[in-house]
């Protein structure tokens, strides 16, 4: 044995010494009178001392395999007053298990005495090598009975306290199973044997923490293994027996080949490792693998927190670079499946399923039929998984489309249901490892489909939101339009009238053009602020002369009405066309409120920081309540032909631009409409200037 090897035999069984024995101080400190712990505990305890004993001495000492012998018997003991004692033994145990217990007891007895005999002999004698083979043999056949034995208490252990028991028996299960590899291999190919003898220990120092979890009340029944941690645990040990299988071929080839044997091994490792390099990664093979372990180590086939987790992952996968919703959807179900590819039917408008995305589904996808109304119907009503695997044998009564049911690929059909109604379906490719659905797949499938079909209406029911929102804002802009097209009406009318009566002035005349293209000027502003690309909002705000726009809007409006320009103020920050919306806004409704020959004054200053314009006329006048509550509210309108809007759109671009508009006003008295805007900065040169 090289040094490796015996550093690694002699710490391993030094650690196993050392946590058998703090397991079996532990059950000592309990201080429970039943025999079943205190039998445990001496169990541990000789065990810790065979560890400790072979990490000094070795296995080649004389006392290593009596102490072999007296845990096993240690051991078997413990087993059997758990057998007489715990549920099983409520009827007693059968003569036959007892026999067996008795059977292996004696040939613990016989191998130990053929282990002091053999030791008293010469090595070169017959009778030595016949004795040490008689050994190996009693040690193998002790191993098996002790297997049998644990096999039996288990399955005659009630499957409700299983729980309790589990990991002991199975850390006793791995215990003689090694020990029973160990002495078959040492009894073809003694030479060969060091290796395993120096990993015993390690193997005992495993089975330390199993045996101590399975010792902790209630906590076995709670331990169960992962089925990523059982999947790689079994590929570990599939590796295991693929690598014990070689050496076994090994020994075989070396006794039976002769000179021969090392060109013999050459090819069959040669040939082993090219057939597990093309068939490991084979899906197929994966699949084939994940699917056996699954049936016979799982009562489900599926791990429904993992693929729960999965799915969400999947579906909710954030990023700009992520997947359309339909398209990881679509991977989402497949893969609970590990189904290759998918494809995503969605209801149309004439209440058929048609082709809406697809997963990893290759072909010309652009023209499937989609599948009828009636068909949809009756699955809305059934909500049944679509086995089309039944289906093609004729065994279904659906009229679903040709392609779907003569393509090879296609396996199930998943119903996406939201509150009872159908609003899409997946179509599933065949797995790999080909086979018919059961009552499993179908009831992870409904679940899942019914939340794809909530993730998918959700998204449908945003976009309506989205398109609905879009109207929203166009009606809002059209109807402030609306509003300014009454004005201009409002102006034409007014200029209609006077046409009448001074058409022949050229004055008028020219006015009357100026007038007119001012007013298509201001249509095409509307029609421009009713396109999509419009949004409506503020542009950049830059000073702007505040007196020169007033002028501006007054002169347009003095043919209709007497309106007085005064004061003045530095420049204010402000987008000069919201500004004059504003104030055409606030002017119109002056006018409008004030007697034909009552004046409107518009009166700029500054006070602080702000720009204030001062819209005042002499007219009716508003009360505090209808200031208060109906105002500024959209649609509420003090005037018979009014759309109430005027006011609500100067507010909302006064505060577009950082600022705000106040009222004053009595009954009787008229209204002052006070715009405040925020002044701009003052400039080096502006600063000297003043």
């Amino acid at each position: 044995m090289g040094a490796l090897l015996q550093f690694v035999g002699d710490w391993g069984h030094a650690l196993a010494a050392v946590l058998f024995a703090a397991l079996g101080i532990f059950l000592l400190r309990r201080r429970d009178e039943a025999p079943e712990p205190r039998l445990l505990a001496a169990a541990l305890l000789l065990t810790s001392c065979w560890a400790l004993y072979v990490s000094f001495g070795g296995v080649s000492k004389p006392l290593s395999g009596i102490g072999e012998s007296i845990r096993n018997a240690a051991w078997l003991l413990a087993m059997f007053v758990m057998l007489r004692r715990g549920p099983v033994g409520r009827t007693g145990p059968t003569v036959a298990i007892s026999a067996l217990y008795a059977a292996v007891a004696g040939l613990i007895l016989l191998q130990t005495f053929t282990d002091l005999t053999w030791r008293q002999l010469s090595p070169a004698s017959d009778l030595h090598r016949a004795l040490v083979t008689c050994s190996l043999i009693l040690r193998m056949m002790t191993a098996i009975g002790s297997l049998l034995l644990v096999h039996h208490l288990y399955t005659a252990w009630p499957s409700r306290e299983r729980g309790g028991i589990a990991l002991l028996l199975g850390a006793l299960a791995a215990m003689w199973t090694y020990d029973l590899n160990l002495y078959a291999i040492c009894y073809v190919a003694p030479h060969r044997v060091n290796e395993l003898y120096a990993l015993r220990g390690l193997l005992m120092a495993l089975a330390a923490p199993v045996i101590a979890v399975g010792m902790r009340k209630g906590m076995a029944g709670r331990l169960q293994l992962s089925r990523a941690i059982t999947f790689q645990s079994l590929s570990i040990v599939a590796i295991g027996l693929y690598v014990a299988v070689l050496t076994a071929a090994a020994v075989l080839i070396e006794l039976i080949a002769g000179p021969y044997a090392r060109v013999v091994e050459i090819g069959a490792v040669f040939f082993t490792a090219v057939t597990a390099l093309v068939l490991l990664p084979s899906p197929q093979v994966r699949a084939l693998w994940k699917v056996q372990v699954a049936k016979h180590f799982f009562q489900h086939r599926y791990d429904y927190r993992t693929e729960w987790m999965r799915f969400g992952d999947t579906i909710g996968r954030p990023g700009e670079d992520a997947a359309p919703l339909g398209e990881r959807v679509a991977k989402a179900v497949a893969d609970i499946t590990d189904s290759p590819a998918a494809m995503l039917l969605l209801r149309d408008e004439r209440d058929a399923l048609s082709f809406e995305t697809h997963w990893n589904w290759t072909g010309d996808l652009a023209h499937v039929d989609a599948v009828a109304p009636a068909t949809v119907l009756h699955i809305e009503k059934s909500g049944w998984i679509v086995d089309l695997a039944r289906l093609k044998t004729g065994d279904s009564t659906l009229d679903l489309p040709i392609w779907m049911t003569q393509d090879r690929r296609a396996w199930a059909l998943v119903p996406l249901i939201h509150y009872g109604r159908l609003i899409g379906a997946l179509l599933l490719a065949r797995p790999p490892i080909d086979r018919r659905l059961d009552w499993e797949d179908f009831d992870m499938l409904r679940a899942a489909g019914r939340q794809a079909a909530t993730h998918i209406s959700e998204a449908q029911g945003q976009q309506a939101l989205d398109d609905a929102q879009r109207f929203e804002e166009f009606n809002r802009r059209f109807a402030f339009i609306i509003h300014d097209v009454k004005n201009l009406v409002s102006q034409l009318s007014l200029l209609s009238r006077n046409a009448e009566r001074h058409a022949d002035n050229p004055d008028f005349r020219a006015d009357m053009v100026l007038t007119l293209k001012e007013s298509v000027g201001k249509m095409n502003d509307m029609l421009a602020r009713l396109s999509q690309h419009n949004k409506g909002r503020a542009e950049e705000p830059r000073p702007m002369d505040m007196i020169d726009l007033l002028q501006q809007i007054a002169r347009a409006r003095e043919r209709q009405h007497p309106i007085h320009v005064s004061g003045g103020a530095p420049l204010a920050l402000a987008d000069p066309t919201r500004v004059e919306q504003i104030v055409t806004h606030l002017l119109q409704n002056a006018i409008d409120a004030s007697a034909p020959d009552s004046p409107v004054d518009l009166c700029l200053t500054a006070d602080g920081g702000e720009a204030v314009v001062e819209v005042i006329d002499r007219g009716k006048g508003m009360s505090a309540e209808y200031i208060r509550r109906d105002l500024f509210k959209p649609f509420s309108s003090s005037k018979a032909a009014g759309f109430g809007l005027g006011a609500f759109e100067a507010r909302s671009l006064a505060q577009a631009m950082g600022g705000r508009i106040e009222v004053e006003s009595k009954p009787g008295a008229g209204s002052r409409f006070t715009l405040r805007l925020p002044l701009a900065p003052r400039t080096d040169r502006q600063e000297k200037a003043a």
